[in-house]
């Protein structure tokens, strides 16, 4: 947290106890939330914050490479504090958004250089499917 207050501080933005939440929230969870998502999770413990205020949190955090936002095609944004380029599975069943070993991709990248002539510096790639609970859900 130390690293983000000092990014904030360096970026010239204000260190608030909300937005080291929210980026706290998010480097401890493998969820991947929507914004809708966090806001109920901090309520509680930030009963004046508004849904608008994690929104601008989000898009701050977003901006300054703390966070990456991830559109999964479900109408509202994921976001995740792993902001190195990797995969994701997307449950179309539950919902559930799960990270995917980037290295699983090491070959597809390569083949993307090799018969292009980009300069490849991210990919966002999603696999869509079933979880094994959906799964199970759908056989019986």
């Amino acid at each position: 947290m130390e690293e983000a207050a000092a990014l904030l501080k360096q970026k010239g933005l204000k260190v608030t106890p909300q937005r080291l939440a929210i980026l706290n929230l998010l480097r401890n969870t493998k969820e991947h939330p929507t914004a809708e998502t966090i806001y109920k999770k901090l309520a509680s413990d930030f009963p004046t914050m508004s849904l608008a205020t994690v929104y601008k949190t989000l898009e701050v955090l977003k901006n300054i490479g703390l966070i990456q936002e991830l559109n999964v095609g479900e109408g509202s944004f994921r976001y995740d504090a792993n902001t190195n380029s990797h995969p994701h599975l997307v449950c179309l069943g539950c919902g559930k958004v799960e990270d995917l070993d980037e290295s699983v991709l090491q070959n597809l990248i390569e083949e993307v250089k090799k018969h292009t002539d980009y300069k490849l510096v991210e990919q966002k790639l999603y696999f869509y499917g079933y979880c094994p609970a959906c799964q199970k859900k759908l056989s019986n």
